[in-house]
């Protein structure tokens, strides 16, 4: 019987198309333990909605209506969903340059051994405490920022646009826990998480490539732009999608410091409430659709976290094939 020369030698051992029994087990554990999330997450989606089914039921679409009073039995969530988004706004627009240029400067700007306490200082921040960051926001920052909202909204009275945003409401008063101080201190939770996750995706660049860039003339702004930035473009969108993620979320420190009105408006420096503060605060004392409608408020809180990752994957992908010149 004829041989192919060609072939290389022991090609032809069955051993060589299997795995090791090392391999096989590893893959068989990171299979099912993705799986294992994936169930769990499932389970929690089924069991929170059927015990929201009442509400769901009983309201329909006014679940998004702006009527919240329990005495009455009317559950409208639209207050809620609106103090969750514009706090989440608010905690990336501070968050986001903050957090992005802290990153660019420990890996591109200050050596190592001078970048290296800057490093653990924002680690640990990221690791205080959620009802730490609201009890300092509501015994201390809301009570100085009081002054400096009332100053503010004295200086943009008439101003349009400015006056909605950042002057007094209609009845004339400002408030050091509002909308505003909330998303301040989401940022200032969230900034840590942003800057540590694109650091390191921004420390990934490839040396060659920016030195590249240097020999051909550009300068470190140059370089940023047109090497690090293409590069880590992707990683970043995550990191900020992330930190939206967390923001969305935070229970606790936002129940200190929003003010729990349920009211929307256009201006910042007043009261306001959120869907975790409102279950946090409300879910001792509730029962029966009371209980239903702030369950229902967690499984519309599941769904827009689930909403956002599709949308932040989405965002990676096309990022990830754009840099790629694709």
């Amino acid at each position: 019987m004829e041989t192919d020369s060609a072939a290389p030698a022991g090609s032809a051992s069955p051993l060589a198309h299997r795995r090791p029994l090392g391999d096989r087990t590893f893959a068989a554990l990171a299979l099912g333990s993705g799986l294992l999330v994936l169930v769990i997450l499932i389970l929690i989606a089924i069991s929170t909605t059927n015990q929201a089914s009442s509400w769901f039921s009983a309201e329909g679409l006014k679940i998004f209506t702006n009527t919240w009073d329990p005495a009455a039995n009317q559950f409208g969530a639209l207050a809620f969903i609106y103090g969750t988004a514009i706090t989440s706004i608010i905690a990336l627009i501070i968050a986001v340059p903050i957090s992005v240029g802290i990153a660019l400067l420990l890996t591109e700007v200050v050596p190592r051994r001078l970048g290296q306490p800057i490093v653990y200082v924002i680690d640990l921040l990221a690791v205080v405490p959620s009802v730490v960051w609201g009890l300092w926001g509501i015994l201390v920052l809301a009570p100085w920022l009081q002054g400096i909202y009332a100053s503010i909204a004295s200086g943009v009275k008439g101003i349009p646009v400015l006056d909605n945003l950042f002057g007094a409401s209609a009845s004339g008063a400002v408030s050091g826990a509002s909308f505003f101080t909330a998303g301040l201190i989401l940022a200032f939770m969230i900034t840590p998480i942003v800057t540590s996750l694109s650091r390191e995706v921004i420390a990934t660049t490839p040396i060659i490539d920016k030195e590249g860039a240097y020999a051909l003339g550009a300068t470190r702004w140059e370089m940023i732009g047109g090497t690090v930035w293409p590069h880590s473009q992707s990683g970043v969108v995550g990191a900020v999608l992330l930190g939206l993620g967390r923001a969305m979320g935070e229970t606790i420190a936002a129940a200190l410091v929003i003010g729990s009105s349920a009211v929307i408006t256009s201006h910042l420096f007043v009261p306001g409430y959120s869907m975790p503060a409102v279950i946090a605060n409300q879910f001792g004392e509730s029962s029966g659709v009371f209980r239903a409608a702030l369950m229902g408020m967690g499984v519309l809180l599941f769904a827009f976290t689930i909403i956002i990752n599709v949308i932040a994957h989405a965002v990676v992908d096309r990022s990830a094939r754009r840099s790629r010149g694709k």
